[in-house]
């Protein structure tokens, strides 16, 4: 089975000085996706690839999966994860080796809901307040040709919250 993960990256801090791109995470958001990566690794889930924006934010949280997991590679990191849209990160998916049977975008709202929604279609999601908040990860079971991303072609298998994640 073929899965893509969509991770919102952590709480970031909105009073730091710089642009948006260059904004940290603040403790809570490296917490939350240090624990991730934990659950991840307890439950012997691994990733073939992890591809994420270069925003400072996203990079770190894909970086503290990526230690927890005890990933020696690096994340993928790729500018079209960043506000380029739901029609780019396609392309991205697009893009991904066929071999590749789990893939992980680290990445920002509205484009990662977004995407999860045309995915998935609303039926098939939960009714929450806030369907991807900081640091959520959605997986979904995806066809089996990355390039072929139609609307309603995948299936939620969950969504994880950080306040579920914690000890």
């Amino acid at each position: 089975m073929r899965e893509l993960w969509l991770l919102r990256h952590g709480k970031s801090d909105r009073d730091a000085v710089g642009s948006d791109f260059d904004r940290p995470l603040k403790p809570r958001g490296r917490r939350a996706a240090q624990r991730l990566g934990e659950w991840l690794q307890e439950r012997g889930l691994y990733p073939d690839l992890i591809i994420t924006s270069p925003a400072r934010r996203a990079l770190n949280t894909a970086q503290l999966v990526c230690d927890a997991l005890k990933r020696p590679e690096p994340p993928t990191q790729e500018p079209r994860l960043y506000f380029s849209g739901l029609e780019e990160i396609k392309n991205v998916l697009a893009g991904c080796l066929e071999s590749a049977q789990c893939v992980v975008l680290v990445g920002h709202n509205p484009d990662l809901e977004e995407l999860l929604v045309e995915l998935v279609g609303e039926d098939g999601l939960p009714e929450v307040e806030k369907l991807m908040p900081t640091a959520a990860l959605a997986r979904l079971e995806m066809p089996d040709d990355w390039s072929e991303l139609e609307a309603g072609c995948a299936r939620l298998i969950e969504i994880l919250y950080p306040k579920s994640l914690q000890e």
